[in-house]
């Protein structure tokens, strides 16, 4: 229920110590008046001369914070009063004071507090004594909303520099996946130039030739891959994902075989379809199914499984690897995080943007991806898709 006041309890807690015959004759010199919701009775940066205390109705005090966010500083209701500073200052007004509901205020203009100055002397005083407060009220706040600003931005300041040293080593890591391969490449092929090689060598050279040539094309496209995924959204069309796996875990056999790794499914692969784009989910499957042979011991096991619920279909990719760190895990799918590393002991190279790629196709297909991982005992990766309607 709204609390209505009257002036002549108001004033008193505005300007205290004031006499009687003194807030007298601040009511014959002020105005009441009603206004309705959502009026704005001082606007921010506006040079305005009225000092309004509430009888009736509640306000909103607000601010633009870098002339965007606009930031609820305070509610003021029936007993409070606001725009005191315009009475003796031609300063901007520092707020914008708006109606939430039917009010009713009284208002003192300039010339009217002229007026009761020329015969009270002593509200002059109490008038100082509580702008005083007021404006050690806002220093103090001024001051709060500095330190804010000042962490917002160390904050942003730290992201930036973390940033720019993630794409600098993003780009000495390029440097690196493609230097390797292509001098291999260009060795053997000078190699071949000369006539050098014959017989079960020449096909041994053929064969290295192919493999570092079929890594620079890997890399070129990945990186291409997501530079192009800003840009284009493919039609979704249904996309079996059994089919999908299968398909990926084909491309992998070789290379879990290499690592004596076992990849095998598990429990029903027959869920519904998915809405999406095939091309780009046998990419992001393919990354994870690759990240977790990778980071999987000898005679260590990858298993893929399907569930579905009634409105999405899940892919979870488990590993028993060497699991993630607590501390990098919120980080592992950003774009130029890259991890070479664990307890000083030298892993993988690559780029590390496999997860990259498949954070953003999830993402492009409204769906999500979650991570589950403890350090010496695996990962489990779990995709959830929109089903097919």
């Amino acid at each position: 229920m709204t609390t209505i006041r009257t002036p002549a309890r108001i004033i008193p807690r505005a300007f205290p110590g004031i006499k009687p015959d003194e807030v007298q004759e601040i009511i014959i010199n002020s105005q009441i008046k009603s206004y309705p919701a959502d009026t704005v009775l001082c606007k921010e940066d506006a040079v305005e001369h009225t000092f309004y205390m509430i009888l009736e109705g509640d306000f909103e005090v607000t601010k633009l914070i870098n002339k965007t966010e606009k930031r609820l500083l305070k509610t003021l209701s029936a007993g409070d009063f606001f725009g005191e500073m315009a009475l003796i200052h031609n300063a901007p007004r520092a707020a914008t004071v708006k109606s939430l509901n039917s009010a009713v205020v009284l208002e003192l203009d300039k010339t009217g507090f002229d007026r009761v100055l020329k015969r009270s002397p002593s509200v002059a005083m109490a008038m100082v004594d509580e702008i005083s407060n007021r404006l050690r009220q806002n220093d103090a706040l001024a001051i709060e909303d500095l330190r804010l600003r000042a962490s917002e931005l160390a904050a942003a300041y730290q992201k930036l520099a973390e940033q720019d040293l993630a794409r600098r080593e993003f780009l000495t890591n390029i440097a690196h996946e493609l230097r390797t391969p292509l001098m291999v490449a260009s060795g053997y092929l000078h190699a071949l130039k000369k006539g050098m090689l014959s017989g079960e060598q020449l096909e041994a050279t053929v064969e290295t030739i192919s493999r570092n040539v079929d890594q620079i094309v890997n890399l070129t496209n990945d990186i291409l891959f997501l530079q192009e995924m800003d840009l284009v959204l493919p039609d979704f069309q249904a996309v079996d994902m059994k089919n999908v796996i299968e398909n990926v875990l084909h491309k992998y056999e070789g290379k879990a075989k290499a690592r004596n790794v076992s990849l095998k499914t598990k429990g029903n692969m027959n869920v519904s379809s998915v809405q999406g784009d095939a091309p780009s989910l046998e990419r992001a499957v393919t990354a994870l199914i690759d990240n977790a042979i990778k980071f999987s011991p000898p005679n260590g096991a990858v298993e893929i499984r399907l569930a579905e619920d009634a409105s999405h279909v899940k892919v979870i990719v488990q590993d028993n690897g060497i699991g993630i760190a607590p501390e990098i895990r919120p980080r592992i799918f950003d774009r130029f995080f890259h991890t070479e590393k664990l307890d000083d002991e030298e892993l993988y190279s690559g780029l590390g943007i496999g997860l990259s790629i498949t954070r953003q196709v999830i993402q492009q297909h409204r769906g999500n991806i979650e991570v589950e991982s403890e350090i010496g005992k695996g990962s489990t990766f779990t995709i959830s898709l929109l089903k097919w309607k």
